[in-house]
């Protein structure tokens, strides 16, 4: 590009020039912008900084707790409770809902956030990111509690996503497309490197953990096992398979070169709907990833329809290039319509 923009010359003309987002929501987005320089800057440092290694610890969800994981979440909480932006966040590593203090002025939004997402990555020195979701707390609330948090994600007025890899990268939407920006360490800046971008409606690459192949139901089968056929089998085309294990990596891939992503349903924990979080990670992605032109269901409705019941709600997650999305959704139809 020839003339740089930084995020917040961008953020500012969504303001004011296209009308898309209030000024408490510019600044609330380059807090958060401004913490995942912070994690990104202790991601680098590594053994250095001494912050690799387990935690001692599990989260909520029974998960062991990286060292990362903790800081990143003490990272976004400091960065954002006190800048009167909002009333409440949310995180993966914590079991309830954290309320701003008292002594700080209180805003109109609702912060949702998986501080360190592909966490178990971090001692190989894989791609790892921060995924975030940003709500506006419900019309003539008294005080903040956790059902203000359960809104279906096309009620989200925006989100993002901040991988930590050869480049650390921020990807945001606010509703009107879906922008990238590459953090340029000697300005100390995110500058805007790809906006609008769109994902391809087809696709040769597909990414699924093959490991659980025994565990999936027959229509996640039925579609692997057709990319598998290649040339020879029904889509007439071969396949590639990627799979990074951290969500923000394999969602990044299809950002930019598009692709599906499946972490479905399977029946080693059958009472589960899915492994993945609804709030802080699948309606996140899900909206990004529709922004660019992509699809997202759980393999039965679209994934921003689902109306949280519950904090930690869990999810299956099938998203990425629209037709093959579409494919997968349309082969669990069928199946639930013959089991009918």
């Amino acid at each position: 590009m020839s003339t740089r923009i930084a995020l917040t010359r961008y953020l500012v003309e969504k303001q004011r020039v296209d009308g898309h987002i209030p000024s408490q929501l510019r600044l609330l987005l380059e807090v958060v912008a401004r913490a995942c320089k912070s994690i990104s800057h202790a991601v680098n440092k590594g053994a250095l900084g001494g912050v690799l290694g387990s935690a001692g610890s599990e989260n909520v969800q029974g998960e062991v707790q990286k060292k990362l994981d903790i800081i990143a979440n003490e990272v976004l909480i400091d960065a954002n409770e006190w800048g009167g932006h909002l009333a409440a966040m949310a995180s993966e590593e914590m079991d309830a809902i954290h309320v701003v203090p008292n002594r700080y002025p209180k805003g109109e939004y609702l912060l949702l956030f998986d501080p360190l997402d592909g966490s178990s990555n971090i001692e190989v020195n894989v791609s790892i990111g921060t995924i975030f979701s940003v709500l506006k707390m419900p019309e003539g609330d008294r005080g903040v509690e956790e059902a203000d948090f359960l809104q279906p994600g096309r009620c989200q007025v925006a989100a993002g996503y901040c991988v930590y890899g050869p480049q650390t990268t921020l990807v945001l939407t606010v509703g009107d497309g879906v922008a990238m920006f590459t953090l340029d360490r000697e300005q100390g800046s995110f500058v805007l490197t790809e906006d609008n971008v769109r994902i391809p409606e087809d696709t040769k690459e597909f990414a699924i953990n093959m490991s659980n192949m025994r565990h999936w139901d027959e229509p996640v089968k039925r579609y692997i096992d057709e990319c598998l056929q290649g040339k020879e089998g029904p889509r007439g085309k071969d396949f590639n398979m990627r799979w990074v294990a951290s969500m923000v990596a394999d969602v990044h891939r299809i950002m930019t070169r598009g692709g599906i992503f499946m972490y479905p349903w399977d029946k080693r924990e059958p009472q589960k709907p899915g492994k993945l979080r609804l709030l802080y990670e699948a309606n996140p992605m899900g909206w990004l990833i529709e922004q660019a032109g992509g699809a997202a269901t759980n393999g039965h409705q679209r994934i921003l329809d689902v109306q949280p019941r519950q904090l930690h709600e869990r999810v299956s997650v099938i998203l990425g290039s629209r037709n093959e999305v579409e494919r997968v959704t349309a082969y669990h139809q069928e199946a639930a319509a013959v089991s009918a």
